[in-house]
């Protein structure tokens, strides 16, 4: 006996992190639990570009999304290096709220500087974001970087160390939730 054939069909989904919707396709909106999106935020951020992966969970018969992963590009990294600068980079697992998550902070200073200042700049870059991120949730920490509001008021309590010119989150990952 042949098998009618199933139809794909386009379900909308919600993205409320940047406040759009999409559509996923798939043959019923069950299948749509787990699966994961990636979004590009170049032209939301102007010029900053940055890689959102979202995980879609269904919720009766509405898709919404969660914030999973955001990385800065790489090539948007090599464009804001110039020469007769250092960078700092570094990577440390935080517990906030609702979550085990990783940060990512990268730095480059204004000149050529001492290996014990970008020292100075990682320690004092992971004691901040850790003592910061701890009272907030996933969501927020996600919005809040999205918006600049971690990464300038950050940028304020490095300059005493050494002023720099770009201090970015390159990396937020959600490891695990609580």
């Amino acid at each position: 006996m042949a098998q009618a054939k199933r139809k794909k069909k386009f379900f909308d989904v919600e993205m409320p992190i940047i406040g759009k919707q999409t559509q996923l396709q798939a043959y019923e909106i069950s299948e749509l639990n787990g699966r994961f999106i990636k979004y590009d935020l170049t032209r939301a951020l102007k010029g900053k570009s940055v890689m959102l992966t979202l995980k879609v969970r269904v919720e009766g018969d509405e898709a919404i999304t969660t914030p999973k992963k955001l990385v800065l590009m790489p090539y948007f990294i090599r464009r804001v290096m110039r020469k007769g600068t250092n960078y700092v980079e570094d990577s440390f697992p935080a517990e906030c709220k609702d979550a085990k998550i990783v940060i990512k902070p990268f730095l480059i200073t204004r000149r050529k500087v001492s290996r014990a200042v970008r020292n100075a700049l990682r320690v004092k870059a992971k004691e901040e974001l850790i003592n910061y991120v701890k009272d907030k949730t996933a969501e927020q920490l996600f919005n809040e970087t999205l918006q600049n509001q971690i990464q300038k008021p950050l940028s304020m309590k490095l300059k005493k160390v050494y002023p720099l010119a770009l201090c970015e989150i390159k990396a937020l990952e959600i490891k695990e939730k609580n």
